[in-house]
């Protein structure tokens, strides 16, 4: 079969059912990509052409991502189990409402500053596990949690875990191709021209993800807030602007003067000096502090199964004292992630490895286990028994809490993960036609059917390629050169489409399913994860149109075009938020008129 349109069609099937699964009927991820995992086997065998030692391979290495990830999850349980378990989880929590008791601000620089610092020194989806359960612990509904460490995964991620979708992403897929050669051609080298994709795709994010502190707390006061209204989220969007602004003008300046392995990490750390005394003055903020309504009001959806402990914990423990297993998490990420230390080559070198799985050249079984951040979590894990004097019984009930909910994160992980090796090794390497893999074959499609218009499409097959590998890494390694080849094809300069597709690849993070199911379970919401998507969704497409209307006004210009069409689509966007909030607010003031009674009060100051 050589039918583009046919072929993309198909392609596109095992997405389609999964989304249609999760998000649609709401069915549980376990079940969604159990589905999904038939189709997509059924699709590479019957129509690829995919040979069945690949896909029992694909299978397997699959597994081996999955053990990864169920590696780090269950790091990220155990310590949140542990900290509870020692009471430095009220410590903690006590520490943040004297920063402030608005739950917006602890959003702000819980998710998108710390957990930014988190993207910046690890990756691997490492900021949601982190954020959510600190968030959970701090009070707020589970699904709120999770929801906000999902959308902060966006703007720090193109230089995640210091650069690696730059360094080894876009690195790795030009290197050795014919764009390398035609770069070479035109008089510069790949190091050069990584230099200038950074830039770009610094340029779309601190743009796009100036605003995405502002989504967070809006979408944060709609969906979980006693009134269900935006405009107590847009009620602090001075303070909000003012964060965002905070990470993302050091984050362009370190891209711009020192390359993509600091943006992230440097933005977050600037930031949250920057933020965290404003927040304790009252910077920016409005008078009424906002926060949830009593839990006995919450809906029973926003709840998992793992709550904070109200209860007294045995000791007290000092604020200083209570952080410093995440201090010392921090600390550890950011020294094995430094390529000047070599700690990380030296732990890389544990790692008992399975080269070319059952034949199958290139597909390997590996685990790095000193080098993941599940390791790291680990050791920040046995630092809280000393630090914090904790029992021999509280040692057993944090493991066996832990040990209990990633045993129900395991089942979703362990098929969504084969699913998507199955998906990616189906080209020509591995069956015995001549098709492209199936991911290539929809960026083909997806093109064809765009045209010039494609500096619109380019984030969001970036995003694509992240929704199924679940790795802006990946996405970049898949379609860097498709990207290049397609800007040259329509005569555009190449650097800004590669960005597109790096800072696309960065936003699909938000929906990757088993980014969702894995912060999913560090607080105890395995099989709620198509409520979550159906929630990120929105910052997402936001942030993908956002961004190819910029690339396509920085490649076209304004104009009688599509560009200018989605410029007008994002305005009228902003007008029906604005309409919204004015009717919210002609609402509130009715509802607090003399007489009426209020869902929020104002806490002390």
């Amino acid at each position: 079969m050589d039918n583009l349109l046919v072929l993309s069609l198909l392609a596109f099937l095992p997405i389609l059912v999964i989304g249609t699964l999760l998000v649609g009927l709401r069915w549980p991820a376990k079940n969604a990509m159990a589905a999904g995992f038939v189709v997509v086997v059924v699709i590479a065998i019957g129509v690829w052409d995919v040979r069945p030692i690949s896909v029992a391979a694909s299978v397997i290495q699959g597994l081996s991502i999955s053990k990864d990830i169920l590696y780090i999850v269950f790091g990220a349980l155990l310590l949140l189990a542990t900290l509870t378990a020692s009471g430095a989880m009220s410590s903690i929590r006590a520490g943040f409402t004297r920063i402030s008791p608005d739950r917006r601000v602890q959003a702000i620089i819980i998710a998108w500053l710390f957990g930014s610092f988190i993207e910046g020194a690890a990756g691997f989806g490492t900021p949601a596990a982190v954020v959510a359960p600190l968030l959970l612990a701090l009070g707020f509904p589970a699904m709120a949690a999770v929801m906000c460490g999902l959308i902060i995964q966006s703007t720090p991620v193109t230089f995640g875990a210091l650069g690696t979708p730059i360094l080894v992403g876009v690195n790795g897929g030009l290197g050795g191709t014919a764009a390398e050669a035609s770069i070479v051609a035109a008089g510069s080298d790949l190091p050069t021209y990584l230099g200038e994709v950074t830039l770009a795709a610094a340029t779309v994010h601190a743009v796009v993800g100036l605003l995405v502190p502002l989504f967070m707390v809006t979408l944060l006061t709609k969906f979980f807030g006693p009134n269900k209204r935006f405009t107590e989220g847009l009620a602090i969007a001075p303070f909000a602007l003012f964060a965002g602004l905070a990470m993302v003008v050091p984050y362009y300046l370190t891209a711009r003067f020192f390359g993509p392995e600091f943006p992230s990490l440097f933005g977050a750390l600037i930031g949250l000096a920057i933020v965290i005394p404003a927040a304790r003055a009252g910077f920016l903020q409005p008078k009424k502090v906002w926060d949830f309504a009593p839990r006995k009001d919450w809906a029973s959806h926003w709840m998992g199964e793992l709550e904070p402990s109200d209860a007294a914990p045995r000791q007290v423990i000092g604020t200083a004292r209570a952080w410093s297993p995440y201090l010392l998490l921090a600390g550890i990420l950011v020294a094995t992630r430094l390529p000047e230390l070599g700690i990380g080559d030296v732990l890389r070198k544990v790692n008992p490895v399975w080269n070319d799985v059952l034949g199958v050249e290139g597909l390997k079984f590996d685990f790095a286990v000193l080098y993941l951040p599940g390791f790291v979590f680990l050791l920040a894990v046995v630092a809280s028994y000393g630090l914090h004097k904790m029992t021999a019984a509280e040692i057993k009930t944090s493991w066996a809490t832990a040990t209990r909910q990633m045993l129900k994160a395991a089942p979703t992980i362990l098929i969504a993960v084969p699913l998507v090796r199955i998906f990616i090794n189906s080209g020509a390497a591995f069956s015995n036609g001549d098709l492209a893999s199936m991911p290539l074959t929809l960026a083909e499609g997806a093109a064809s059917a765009v045209g010039s218009a494609w500096p619109l499409m380019a984030p969001v097959v970036g995003a694509l390629g992240a929704f199924a590998a679940g790795s802006n890494t990946i996405s970049n390694l898949m379609f860097a050169q498709f990207q290049f080849a397609t800007a040259e094809g329509i005569g555009v300069a190449t650097p800004a489409i590669v960005a597109a597709q790096a800072v696309g690849g960065a936003a699909g993070n938000m929906i990757t399913v088993h980014n969702v199911v894995a912060a999913a379970a560090t607080v105890g919401l395995v099989g709620r994860e198509g409520e979550l998507l159906r929630k990120v969704v929105i910052p997402c497409g936001y942030y993908l149109l956002a961004a190819g209307v910029m690339t396509y006004m920085i490649v076209w210009g304004i104009g009688a075009n599509a560009g200018t069409a989605g410029l007008v689509a994002l305005l009228l966007l902003a007008g029906f938020v604005a309409v919204r909030a004015a009717k919210e607010r002609r609402e509130a003031a009715r509802d607090e008129a003399p007489g009426a009674p209020s869902l929020v009060e104002n806490a002390p100051r």
